[in-house]
């Protein structure tokens, strides 16, 4: 009968630890190394490195000069979502019976587009990207799946909070193109507001951006979120809508951000 073979230990992993080189180099605590490291402080052979695990040996290792571990700030992202991806919020669909949830395919999520490839080229943050910034984040001003423009996904809870608390005084402008025009007195109706069950709806402001064509856009302006509601309020007085984009939340702006490519939000911005 043949002995079973002792197991051949794993090899040793060589070199050691970025963050215990760090803190020997400084001289600081590990966890301040840790910290150091993924603030985007320190350099390997002149390459960001990021991972406090990550292994040296005798490779140049260098902390910036202007390290601190009080920048370490929490950042906020403005996505030109495209129509057909979803915010990036887990989707409400308690209502939605089980044997339809299952065959329901769901829309890509927003969150995809939020990597290296898709920043903006002419970001003018300064900030440098690191790959903490994509973890944390909540999307607190929800945009329909079918809608594209602009959308907030936020680390920083002052800006949550400043989002969420204040959302109904914040105002969102939505520029909504039509099939054909929108007559005066179909204005009118959407201006004076209208009511869904004897309950008044969000009133909204309406006025014509451009028209020709075939088509026309309309320029509505709503205080907080109301996902579906241009919508509705569209169907309601016989609106065809060809298409939907957020272009501001508050006092931040899309501008000439390129549909799919994202950027920081500006140190002199606020919603």
């Amino acid at each position: 009968m043949t002995s079973p073979r002792n197991p051949v230990p794993p090899a040793p992993r060589p070199g050691e630890r970025l963050a215990k080189r760090v803190a020997e180099m400084v001289p600081c605590s590990r966890r301040e190394a840790e910290q150091y490291i993924e603030g985007g402080w320190v350099r390997v052979d002149g390459q960001l490195v990021e991972e406090p695990q990550f292994r040296v040996l005798n490779q140049v290792i260098e902390l910036d000069k202007n390290a601190t571990l009080m920048g370490n700030t929490q950042v906020t992202l403005v996505l030109h979502k495209p129509p057909g991806y979803a915010d990036g919020e887990d989707d409400d669909d308690e209502d939605v019976p089980a044997q339809r949830r299952e065959k329901k395919t769901p829309p890509r999520s927003a969150r995809q587009l939020l990597t290296a490839a898709h920043r903006a080229d002419d970001d003018a943050s300064g900030i440098t990207l690191l790959k903490r910034h994509f973890t944390g984040l909540s999307a607190p001003v929800p945009l329909e799946v079918g809608a594209g423009g602009l959308l907030v996904f936020t680390q920083d809870w002052r800006v949550e909070r400043k989002l969420t608390e204040d959302a109904g005084v914040i105002e969102h402008e939505v520029i909504v193109e039509i099939e054909g025009e929108a007559a005066p007195e179909t204005l009118l109706r959407l201006n004076q507001g209208l009511s869904s069950d004897g309950h008044p709806l969000p009133r909204v402001k309406v006025s014509v951006n451009s028209s020709g064509e075939g088509k026309s856009k309309l320029r509505f302006a709503v205080k907080g979120t109301h996902p579906g509601l241009i919508a509705y309020l569209c169907e309601r007085v016989g609106l065809r809508i060809l298409s939907m984009k957020r272009i501001r939340v508050g006092r931040v702006l899309l501008t000439t951000l390129p549909i799919g490519r994202w950027r920081y939000l500006l140190p002199h911005e606020r919603f």
